[in-house]
Order: C-alpha cells, then structure tokens, then sequence
C-alpha cells in the first residue's frame, strides 16, 4: 500500500533537475537515474543526460544486480573504475552498458528515512578513480534532492490532512510552513503550500504598529542568514542603525529575538 502523500518518481522532475545538477557538480558528462518501485526494489532507468544512445533507456535493474542494484542492496555509493573489467558488480547489464562505452560509474542511492526511493548515476568514458571532490559533490546533490522529497511530501500530507487549528496557534503555523515554502525548490509545491497558508485566514497585522521599509529590509536579510555587518554593509546602514532598526521590529512584532521577528513577521506576510 502505498503511503499517503507519497511521490511517484517516474519522469520525476525532481529528478531530472537533481541529474543536471549533478552533471554541473560532479563535471561527469553522464547522468542517469530513476524510481526504485517500493513493492519489489527494482530500480528502473527512466531519465538520461549526456547518453549517445538509447539503449539504457527504461533498463530494469534488480537490487544486487549491476552497480545500481549494488548501491540498492547496501544503501551507499558504489563506484567503478571499468564497469565492463569490474570485479566487484554482477555483469547482468553489460550488453546495454556497451553501447555507451562507459567506463568509470558512480551509482548514488536516494534515500528519504530508511527506504531507497531512487538511484542517480554520473559516468564517463574514461577509466578514472573519482576522487573525494567528485563524490561530495554527488553526495550533496544527492541529499538535496532527498530533501525536496520530503518536503514535497509533507506538503502533500499537509494538503490532503489540514490539521484543525485553533485560532490562537494560527499565526505561529502560518509562520512555520511560510518558512517550509521558502527551503521548497520545486515552484509547484510551493505554490501549493502557500496556497494552504491562505487558507489560514488573512494574515496578521503586526501588533505594535505596521512596520517601515527599512525595518522590512533588515528583517529580510536577517531571514537570508546576514549577521549584522553584512546587513549593514548590503543596505548601507551603520550597524548600530541596523540594531536600532532590529530593535524596533522586534517591539512592534511583540517578540524578544530576531528568529521570532522574521517568523512573525512571515506570519504577517510581509516577507516571502
């Protein structure tokens, strides 16, 4: 059965953007990847970049098979120098890794809790060691995309089951999945989740008075994460002005530190 809210990954677009990435992050000029159906874990090959030929396209790996099925198996990268010369794989797949001639694979599970929910592949036709640079920058990669899946699919639980919420937590739950919609990528689930926000009710006014643009600006760059040199620096403010400006938003947002005063002020629609 399967979970509510859960994604189908097949012609995922999720995927395909993490494959680009993964490509621009790793330099490999092969990506591939697809789902690992949750009933029987055969992972299916239904997205490729930089490939001359079709003849991965929709390939069945079985976990334990092949270098995909390996990183299946036991849940970690596993890569090759020489898929073809490989001792440490199953050559299952060798007729339709032939065509494209690669050589040294690097297989990446996608994993989202405890269960493998896909497989994404970089490769080259030359017979290479990758190094520590490559396979972090597949691991971030990896992990990104793992947390757009869950996130995607809090979002879709949260859609499907809206919580009753009492009036007086309204605000504070505006604020956290204001802040969830903001770490969202994909534009869609976004769009949905603020859509969810709405229905929420209007949005708060703050409670000591509307705030001024200034104090926007800062409480904006202080949700990017600026410390306040930076935001002096970005809005050509002395820092002592910045703290002032702080100072009153937090006041007027009736909140003691500045995480509160961009949550509230999120809460009240005034950043996004």
């Amino acid at each position: 059965m399967t979970p509510p809210g859960r994604l189908a990954l097949a012609a995922s677009p999720l995927v395909a953007g993490a494959l680009q990435a993964l490509q621009h992050a790793t330099g490999l000029p092969v990506a591939m990847g697809g789902p690992v159906s949750a009933g029987s874990s055969t992972l299916v090959i239904d997205q490729l970049r930089g490939t001359a030929t079709g003849s991965l396209q929709h390939l069945r790996v079985d976990t334990g098979a092949g270098l995909g099925g390996k990183a299946v198996a036991l849940a970690r990268p596993s890569t090759v120098i020489d898929y073809l010369n490989a001792q440490g794989i199953t050559h299952k797949y060798d007729r339709a890794v032939a065509p494209e001639q690669l050589r040294a694979m690097l297989a990446v599970p996608v994993r989202v809790g405890t269960t493998t929910r896909a497989v994404l592949y970089a490769a080259t036709r030359e017979s290479v060691t990758f190094g520590d640079r490559v396979l972090r920058a597949a691991g971030s990669v990896v992990a990104r995309l793992e947390r757009d899946i869950d996130v995607e699919e809090e979002v879709r639980r949260r859609l499907a089951d809206p919580p009753a919420v009492p009036a007086g937590e309204q605000s504070d739950l505006r604020a956290e999945l204001l802040a969830i919609a903001g770490s969202i990528q994909d534009d869609a689930a976004r769009a949905r989740l603020l859509a969810v926000c709405e229905r929420l009710g209007p949005a708060p006014a703050p409670p000591g008075g509307p705030l001024t643009p200034r104090e926007v600006d800062v409480l904006r760059l202080a949700a990017e994460g600026c410390t306040n040199d930076e935001i002096s620096a970005r809005l050509g403010l002395l820092p002592n002005t910045v703290k002032s400006y702080l100072k009153h938003a937090m006041r007027k947002l009736d909140v003691t530190n500045r995480v509160q005063a961009v949550n509230r002020a999120r809460a009240s629609g005034l950043l996004r």
